[in-house]
């Protein structure tokens, strides 16, 4: 039960932030619609990551725990830093976030990748 809690909410997560990295960035803007979609993309993450670290009993000092528990935390930054822009940021930080957006994603990915490579073997 807990094992495919995490799989899903994984699975969600990258859904999430997939979406709304490349709506961003299409769109040209921050809108309040990424917000939400960001704030969904870190809530699976956090379940998924927690049900992971329940399955597993303990944190592991390895290539994926280390970039997983980087990663959870820059996408919690990144959904603070989105609000903020959203809300104060200048046109030219509400245009050009899009470029931040899709560097944390390509960084969150590489423990979403591990993840299934070390556990498929």
């Amino acid at each position: 039960m807990l094992l495919g809690i995490a799989v899903f909410s994984m699975i969600a997560a990258v859904t999430a932030y997939t979406v709304a990295v490349f709506t961003e960035r299409k769109v040209g803007i921050i809108k309040k619609n990424h917000l939400y979609i960001f704030g969904i993309g870190l809530f699976f993450d956090t379940l998924g990551t927690t049900s992971m670290s329940l399955i597993s009993e303990s944190f592991k000092f390895d290539i994926h725990g280390i970039t997983g528990m980087a990663a959870l935390l820059l996408m919690m930054l990144h959904v603070v830093l989105a609000i903020y822009v959203y809300i104060a940021g200048s046109e030219k930080q509400k245009t050009g976030f899009h470029k931040y957006s899709l560097m944390i994603w390509m960084i969150w990915l590489i423990p979403f990748a591990t993840g299934m490579v070390l556990n498929m073997v």
